[in-house]
């Protein structure tokens, strides 16, 4: 369901299977933590980076809904899983990159906002909240990161309450985007900071932003820690609702 590879002091976490929708199931959400794990266990990543992409047409297209409409315990898990995948990315001492090289949808939205840079293909994907569509509440924990990674208060709008589906070129005519990717770090205050032609180029684009950050000689640790403080609601809310059960209940019914 995903590799890992290491190209000098840069890790990349690939979602695999070119025909694949990349589904968030309990299982595939739990080899992703498991590789996130992996990454931050190896001696060198304090001093490294992280880029996460995927094969084919989506970058995931979100939660596996079939598997929670047929057994309600599978959504709640499902809700854990991702948090607790959060969590351990905002805590993760190293920099990280997400290489949206399809579209992103809903949970995976977030989870692309989960990295500290993001860049995205010009001509294929979109960025999109679906849940205003399905008639389903965006959670807490979701919403705060919301809040704390879209700058522009237009575009959470466009985002949360119109349910855009935005692709590079859209999200940078919205102020989302910051401009091309030019081979360092963007200076955009919205979701992405850059977009690419192409699938393979923006893996590479995302690879050379990491090699530049890399050179930097940040210290892992303290890039970590400043990280969780700056998103320290979203870690707030995932704790709280780890320990309340109504965090999903309101979705559940309509499933």
């Amino acid at each position: 369901m995903c590799t890992l590879e290491k190209r000098g002091r840069v890790f990349i976490l690939k979602l695999t299977g070119d025909g694949d929708e990349h589904r968030l199931s309990p299982a595939v959400i739990d080899e992703i933590n498991s590789t996130v794990r992996r990454v931050r266990s190896d001696p060198s990543a304090s001093r490294s980076v992280l880029v996460t992409t995927a094969e084919g047409k989506f970058f995931s297209n979100g939660y596996d809904f079939s598997a929670g409409r047929s057994d309600l315990s599978l959504l709640h898990l499902m809700h854990a899983k991702l948090r607790a995948l959060f969590a351990n990315l905002i805590t993760l001492p190293l920099p990280t990159i997400a290489a949206v090289t399809g579209h992103a949808s809903a949970a995976a939205f977030c989870l692309v906002m989960c990295h500290d840079y993001v860049l995205m293909r010009r001509d294929r994907g979109f960025l999109y909240m679906t849940e205003l569509d399905l008639d389903l509440e965006i959670p807490a924990w979701a919403m705060s990161l919301i809040r704390l990674k879209i700058g522009s208060p237009a575009a959470r709008r466009a985002v949360v309450m119109t349910s855009a589906k935005l692709t590079a070129v859209e999200a940078a005519e919205k102020g989302i985007v910051g401009g091309a990717y030019d081979g360092a770090a963007g200076a955009g205050g919205g979701i992405v900071d850059g977009a690419n032609d192409g699938a393979a180029e923006t893996v590479e684009a995302a690879v050379r932003l990491g090699e530049d950050l890399v050179s930097r000689g940040f210290d892992g640790h303290v890039y970590g820690r400043m990280r969780e403080i700056l998103l320290k609601e979203v870690l707030d809310e995932i704790v709280s609702c780890d320990t309340s059960s109504a965090c999903v209940r309101n979705n559940a019914s309509r499933l």
